[in-house]
């Protein structure tokens, strides 16, 4: 799985397999040579065939394509603060799934999420942000879970990084065409959390 992967064929698995591959080769300082040829652009121009659909944070430092050393053409990225699933993000999800037959989703979150930091000063605190951010930060407050009053603001906000993405993972599965893509099989939604620090992935059971 350490060349470049295509999407014919493949498994969620086989998908997963490849980010985890991918992720180790970023953070072993081993990734994959970026040269292209105009040959190679011309093959991409005919199409795509990602092996795997990415909804992420839009943080600068989390880029999937360099966390996973992925190739041009092989993930499908949404991208938007605190990984929300808005109307647009879905349909892309649907795109993903319906016109390219992606069999994996990952939604990735990262530690020290500021949206889902802004979303706790929200909930707990009363804070408010600038209108348009208020609306970004409304739809992390449902995912948020309820904490042990003893844990520290640094244990509450990695709770709430996970349950996020967890609560958004739920959200796809239980979608109209997450249900029939998952009981045909051809589809796999798994969450991730980024650490920025170390750089490691760490995929959600």
């Amino acid at each position: 799985m350490d060349g470049h992967f295509s999407q014919l064929n493949a498994s969620a698995e086989q998908a997963l397999q490849c980010l985890v591959s991918g992720n180790e080769r970023f953070r072993n300082g081993a990734t994959r040579s970026s040269k292209r040829t105009s040959a190679d652009l011309a093959k991409f121009a005919e199409g795509q065939q990602p092996f795997a659909t990415i909804l992420g944070c839009s943080d600068s430092r989390v880029s999937p394509e360099l966390i996973f050393d992925a190739g041009l053409g092989e993930l499908f990225v949404v991208r938007v603060a605190g990984n929300v699933l808005s109307p647009e993000g879905e349909g892309s999800l649907q795109y993903a799934g319906s016109h390219l037959n992606t069999p994996l989703f990952v939604v990735m979150g990262h530690e020290g999420c500021g949206a889902v930091s802004a979303a706790l000063a929200t909930r707990d605190h009363g804070a408010e942000q600038k209108s348009r951010i208020q609306v970004l930060v409304n739809s992390v407050l449902p995912s948020l879970p309820d904490f042990d009053p003893e844990s520290s603001p640094e244990a509450r906000l990695a709770k709430a990084v996970e349950s996020n993405v967890r609560f958004t993972v739920r959200k796809i599965h239980e979608s109209p065409e997450g249900r029939m893509r998952h009981a045909e099989g051809c589809m796999k939604v798994v969450g991730a959390i980024y650490d920025i620090v170390s750089g490691v992935v760490r995929f959600l059971s």
